[in-house]
């Protein structure tokens, strides 16, 4: 099958996730829930996400064939540099079968932040991922603070405000 007609496939597998799921079942981790550990190859070495306990995370799960993605790595970059004192760290999780897809995106889009890479789609699935770029804010606990799917302009303040909650939760 052709690279193209597989992210078509893709894309609409992932539209008829969406179409056939409710608000509800967008995301089987919920508020409140601890977020499940990972350990991943990343462009730095091993990423875990029990690394980073004591931070705030902003775990975004992204592919090299998602136009709102492209959208994300800038305002991610944007974040991590704005809040990293204050103790944000950035993961985004690329979930492309091929790590040379991923790597010839973060060529045209380079990350400020942590990169890690999920070829079999393990962690996506441990958090309930059903699109495109999917985030999690986890709060210094280790618990899901909030969730968001889909990326676009409109949503940055929301997502800068959610941030900001997360960092001055005690």
């Amino acid at each position: 099958m052709s690279l193209i007609r597989r992210k078509i496939l893709h894309g609409a597998t992932v539209a008829l996730m969406l179409f056939m799921g409710n608000s509800n079942d967008l995301f089987a981790l919920e508020k409140g829930v601890k977020a499940p550990d990972f350990q991943l190859t990343g462009t730095q070495g091993s990423v875990r996400l029990a690394d980073a306990a004591g931070s705030v995370v902003y775990v975004d799960f992204w592919a090299s064939w998602c136009g709102p993605c492209r959208q994300s790595f800038p305002w991610m970059n944007e974040m991590q540099e704005k809040y990293r004192a204050k103790g944000l760290k950035v993961i985004a999780v690329n979930v492309d079968a091929k790590s040379e897809d991923a790597r010839k995106f973060l060529a045209q889009n380079p990350a400020k932040f942590t990169v890690a890479f999920d070829s079999k789609g393990a962690t996506p699935a441990h958090y309930g991922v059903k699109g495109m770029p999917s985030s999690f804010i986890i709060g210094r606990d280790g618990k899901v603070m909030s969730t968001h799917l889909g990326f676009n302009a409109s949503e940055k303040e929301k997502l800068e405000s959610d941030i900001k909650s997360a960092l001055e939760a005690k």
